[in-house]
């Protein structure tokens, strides 16, 4: 049978691998001299940064890396750490960005795991790969090479004696050549960067995301964020998760202004925004609540729009309310490592600018509907694989399928066919349908609490307790109860003022606001544990709610 469709080809011509590489190419021809990033007094146009890029890449290739090796950074938020998100791809090689809290021991594991043939790292950040290096030195021979990057705003150069066995990044970049030819990907599918997941739940696992995944992503949060063309960016999501959730590459695509923050205070964020005209910015609820709880004298009233996209956790509907009477516009979305960040978003309907201003605040926590970059994101039964009836109420897996779906975990064939079960992406979130078809989480598998047969969402239980005048953060896990199974354990942090709130205050807050059942029994008053993403460990909360052992008696006071 002959096809009606003869004629047909797949050349050069018409198709070329994906990479979101392509996108600071056409920033610098469209954006010349238009500024790519500011540090302090320190900028860069888009001209300076294909270039600076491009000599990086070269330089990588002089120190031998190859085709599909890592290269590995350990940097905050400062503008080598930018360039590394096109300068490491360009040489044909993965990025993989490492959590700036991680210890010694951990980094050694990390590079361990990835085989990153050189590590970049920052200044401040030096003793903890020297110390990793040490760990490392004593099973394996093969070491990689350091790379050290000075904050030009804090270290003066000339008084920094850098280690003997050390480059320095600013000299790698002058020996590199400026006609340099890019290692585009021979197949969109292969590797661009390795992500190292949180490790909230457990040990951290290798993401590993591809230059198609990448580029599309990046599109979806220019889109979802509703960023035109050169908006002004601060960076407070930290550049080693998920690519900055892709932001790294986004923001390159509209031909944005990056604005570099090293350390994340509500201070810097005001004033970043105020001095230079932010117009977006990311953060985890936490970041959220930094800004919302800080000094009087730390706000700057916000002269002009500014979004901020906020996921990791389901924002509490106070936080959002509280946010948007300073005058940001809150934008919702969820997603995890394995999905590039962002996978859906709270798209917003006119028609509910109608509703109280608490019932938007609710709506705003829910978590939405798919981006354009994905295919599906369904609410199902982990067993019988059917969806879940969209009636609100019926709790079930939501899974994710579609081209902004990590290629797999890194040397983990079993856990990357148990995640991939069925044709969709599990990610152990819990969560039900609205007859809208937006999804709203309920709870991680792993975080249900199931108390007398009911299961409890300690999500709803978390939102209840944000409500508290006197609650700063909180986080609900379950406690070992000799009646019921478990028992609701809430960890909570008080506002500054706030110390006489008693366990007993907040016992009965949450029973007026929910059936009693779900109403903590414990209530213990601490910081609450954190990744370097503003995400709540809560398998830290979980050990300590166990260790504290069988719950006896109703009433608890005062941990």
């Amino acid at each position: 049978m002959t096809s009606s469709m003869e004629g047909l080809i797949r050349c050069g011509a018409n198709y070329v691998p994906l990479s979101p590489i392509s996108f600071l190419e056409r920033a610098a021809l469209v954006y010349a001299d238009k500024p790519s990033l500011v540090y302090g007094n320190d900028s860069y146009t888009w001209k300076q940064t294909l270039e600076r890029c491009t000599k990086l890449a070269s330089s990588l290739v002089n120190l031998g890396i190859s085709y599909g090796d890592v290269v590995a950074a350990l940097i905050p938020n400062i503008p080598a750490m930018y360039e590394l998100h096109f300068g490491v791809p360009m040489a044909g090689a993965v990025l993989c960005t490492l959590n700036t809290r991680h210890d010694s021991a951990m980094v050694a594991v990390l590079l361990n795991h990835s085989k990153a043939k050189i590590i970049l790292v920052d200044y401040h950040l030096f003793d903890i790969v020297r110390g990793a290096l040490e760990i490392l030195s004593k099973t394996n021979s093969d070491l990689p090479q350091t790379v050290l990057v000075l904050d030009q705003l804090s270290i003066p150069v000339g008084n920094v004696t850098s280690p003997t066995e050390t480059l320095e990044y600013e000299d790698l970049l002058r020996s590199g050549n400026l006609n340099f030819e890019w290692r585009r990907p021979n197949d969109e599918c292969d590797p661009i960067a390795l992500n190292y997941t949180s490790g909230t739940t457990s040990n951290p696992k290798g993401v590993v995301y591809s230059h198609r995944g990448a580029y599309l992503n990046s599109l979806a949060t220019v889109l979802v964020s509703e960023m035109t063309t050169m908006p002004v960016y601060l960076w407070t999501v930290p550049m080693f998760h998920c690519n900055g959730w892709c932001f790294a590459w986004g923001v390159a695509a509209q031909g944005g202004v990056n604005i570099c923050l090293r350390n994340v205070t509500a201070k810097g964020i005001f004033r970043g925004i105020a001095a230079h005209k932010v117009t977006h910015l990311c953060g985890a609820p936490t970041v959220l609540n930094m800004i919302i709880n800080a000094p009087i004298s730390d706000k700057i009233p916000l002269t002009s729009k500014v979004v901020i996209v906020t996921g990791g956790a389901p924002p509490p509907p106070r936080v959002i309310l509280e946010m948007e009477e300073l005058g940001f516009v809150v934008m919702h979305g969820y997603g995890l490592t394995e999905t590039y960040g962002p996978a859906t978003l709270c798209v917003w309907k006119p028609e509910w600018n109608d509703f109280p201003t608490d019932v938007r605040a609710k709506m705003k926590t829910r978590q939405g509907v798919r981006h354009l970059g994905l295919e599906e994101v369904d609410v199902k039964d982990p067993d019988t694989m059917k969806s879940v009836p969209a009636d609100g109420t019926t709790m079930g897996e939501v899974m994710i399928r579609g081209n902004t779906v990590m290629n797999g975990y890194l040397k983990d064939l079993h856990a990357t066919r148990e995640s991939f079960k069925g044709g969709w992406f599990h990610t152990g979130d819990l969560g039900v349908k609205h007859p809208d078809g937006y999804i709203e989480l309920k709870d991680r598998s792993k975080d249900i609490i199931i108390s007398g047969g009911e299961n409890i969402s300690t999500i709803q239980v978390e939102s209840v307790l944000f409500s508290h005048p006197a609650v700063l953060d909180a986080a609900v896990v379950g406690r070992p109860d000799e009646h019921w199974g478990e028992t609701p354990c809430a960890f909570v942090t008080l506002k500054d003022g706030c110390g006489n709130t008693s366990a007993e205050d907040i016992i009965k807050f949450c029973r007026d606001n929910l059936p009693h059942y779900m109403a903590p029994r414990t209530v213990v008053f601490e910081e609450l544990p954190k990744t370097s993403t503003g995400k709540t460990q809560k398998f830290v909360l979980r050990a300590k709610a166990k260790a504290m052992g069988t719950l006896f008696r109703k009433n608890v006071s005062k941990l």
